[in-house]
């Protein structure tokens, strides 16, 4: 029963914070709070009629606290209380006609109580950002029409006056836009036409002109002070070099006596030890002098004797060693040119009888072929002359001879004449060859009458001349003449 009852009141305990954390929720849902800088117009129920607006608005402003929304059924927009800059270039012609551009600055924002909140709510709350553009249009329309009654001076001379005309035109418009106006500028006016800046010459000019004329005053009571001053200046300085000079010079005397007798003293007592110190100096190098003489010149004197007389002893060794040599050099010289001499004479007699040797030798060569030349000749000639008595003796048989012994080489001359034929047929069978062949044979023995026609027409002629030869001796061999008889 126990747990029952706890399990029923654990349940109990989670609805009650469900429904309070629904509870809670749903207010945060429904609840609304405005910023200090902003409004919030609630609109979708009839609302009141709010005293400060004296009329009933159809919709709810809420500036600076908080307020049930009803989800659904009401909407919540918010309208921005902030300060708000435009920027003003705006082209203005002025009342002489001289075309201006002014450029200033607008700072405005919604007013604060309830009427300006309706108007500007009414006006802008869904085109907040289009709100500078709308200032410029209102301010431009007024700033033309205000500097077209008014002069260039005017404007430059008298700003303020621009800016609170320029305000109290556009107060009317601006409250029923809900707008306020916390501050106007005019920041500058330009003329193109150069008209301002001509308007400032002739003042500028003057002003320069006095500046310069004060500068120059200035300038030269200035140059005059500070001469006057320098020379004042330099004279003092004189003044008081002269007396520092002389008090200084007074001062080093009295100082350099004072210096002076101390140093004398002291010079007088130095001179007297520095002259004892000079004796002793003296008897010191003195007794330093002879200690050298003995212990490092004389034993200094005995080695550079004893260096000489060897540097003395070995010269002469050398000397005499030089003139060994070149007495050998002189006799080796000798000797090698007389050995030189007997070579190129033996050389000399070599090349002698090498020369009568080869002399004696291409003499006998010479006789040895003009000798067989010459009994070449005479065999020539005695076979010419052997011939020619056999031709002339019998002259068929010479022939007869000489045709058996070139008959092999006639018969092939002749057959010559059938190495280019490829194919030859003989219409008459073995006896067309054998024809043919009598024909090559015959041609023998038509040259054999040839040859003994010849003869027996140089038998008519002249005697034929016959080759001539030397002997030896360089003697002439003319062979007897032959003649032929066919």
């Amino acid at each position: 029963m126990t747990s029952t009852i706890e399990i029923s009141a654990a349940i109990v305990a989670g609805i009650v914070v469900v429904v309070i954390g629904l509870l809670v929720a749903l207010f945060r849902a429904m609840w609304r709070v405005a910023e200090p800088n902003e409004a919030l117009i609630i609109s979708g129920l009839r609302h009141k009629q709010h005293e400060d607006a004296g009329e009933s608005l159809g919709f709810k402003i809420v500036t600076g606290h908080g307020t049930l929304v009803i989800p659904g059924v009401q909407v919540v927009r918010r309208l921005s209380l902030d300060l708000r800059e435009s920027e003003l270039q705006i082209a203005c012609v002025t009342q002489q006609g001289i075309p201006v551009h002014i450029k200033g600055v607008v700072i405005y924002k919604v007013g604060d109580d309830f009427a300006s909140i309706a108007n500007a709510a009414r006006r802008f709350l869904d085109q907040q950002d289009r709100m500078d553009a709308r200032i410029q249009q209102v301010f431009a329309g007024h700033l033309r029409a205000i500097c077209g009654s008014l002069t260039v001076e005017d404007l430059i001379r008298e700003r303020d006056k621009l800016t609170e005309a320029t305000r109290g035109a556009s107060g009317t418009e601006m409250e029923k836009l809900g707008l306020i106006v916390d501050s106007l500028q005019i920041q500058e006016i330009d003329d193109p036409t150069g008209y301002i800046d001509n308007l400032s010459k002739p003042h500028a000019a003057v002003v320069q002109r006095d500046a310069r004329i004060a500068q120059a005053q200035a300038d030269q009571q200035a140059t005059q002070s500070e001469q006057e001053a320098a020379a004042l200046k330099a004279q003092a300085q004189r003044d008081s070099k002269i007396k520092q000079a002389g008090y200084q010079a007074e001062v080093d005397q009295a100082a350099a006596q004072a210096k002076q007798a101390g140093p004398l003293a002291d010079a007088v007592a130095r001179q007297k030890v520095v002259a004892e110190e000079t004796k002793i100096v003296e008897l010191d190098a003195h007794k330093k002098e002879q200690e050298l003489l003995v212990t490092v010149r004389r034993p200094a004197d005995a080695a550079a004797y004893e260096k000489t007389t060897l540097a003395s002893a070995q010269r002469d060794a050398d000397i005499a060693a030089a003139e060994a040599r070149a007495k050998q050099i002189e006799l080796q010289a000798q000797a090698d040119a007389t050995r030189v001499k007997l070579a190129a004479d033996a050389d000399s007699q070599k090349t002698k009888m090498l020369g009568e040797a080869d002399g004696a030798a291409i003499r006998a060569r010479g006789t040895a072929e003009g000798e067989a030349i010459t009994a070449r000749g005479l065999a020539e000639a005695a076979a010419i002359k052997a011939r020619a008595d056999a031709l002339a003796q019998n002259q068929e048989a010479v022939i007869a001879q000489e045709l058996a012994e070139h008959w092999p080489a006639i018969v092939e001359a002749a057959s010559k004449a059938f190495n280019n034929i490829d194919q030859m047929i003989v219409m008459n069978g073995a006896e067309g060859v054998t024809e043919i062949m009598g024909k090559v044979l015959t041609q023998g023995v038509a040259g054999l009458q040839l040859a003994r026609n010849l003869l027996a027409r140089a038998k008519a002629g002249a005697d034929v001349t016959t080759p001539t030869a030397t002997n030896g001796d360089g003697a002439v061999v003319r062979p007897p003449a032959v003649t032929e008889q066919q």
